[in-house]
């Protein structure tokens, strides 16, 4: 894991994809984009956040935790139109006052 930088590392995770069906967009300082084409897959584009494979990368756990997100993006193809590495929060707390009231709960 230690020669490996993000690029390959993202190469791995979305190598359980069929290779034909997998484009490589233009990097972005960011993220890693894949378009991804298939009949059969409703997944339409994967987009792996830099900074987030670096700390994988250096984490203790890191073997674990890639199988979980190969396994993770083989079971979203076939149900989503988007794959995020880390996924985003399911509540976005801009305003402070929400995000009090949310923690009183």
């Amino acid at each position: 894991m230690k020669n490996m930088d993000e690029t390959k590392l993202a190469e791995e995770i979305v190598s359980v994809l069929q290779p034909a069906a997998l484009r490589a967009c233009t990097s972005e300082r960011d993220v890693i984009r894949y378009a991804v084409r298939g009949k059969l897959l409703k997944l339409r584009s994967i987009i792996l956040d830099r900074d987030a494979l670096r700390r994988l990368l250096k984490d203790a756990a890191a073997a674990v935790k890639i199988e979980y997100l190969k396994r993770d993006l083989l079971r979203s193809a076939g149900l989503r139109f988007e794959y995020r590495y880390p996924r985003p929060s399911l509540v976005r707390r801009t305003d402070p006052a929400l995000a009090l009231a949310t923690n009183r709960r």
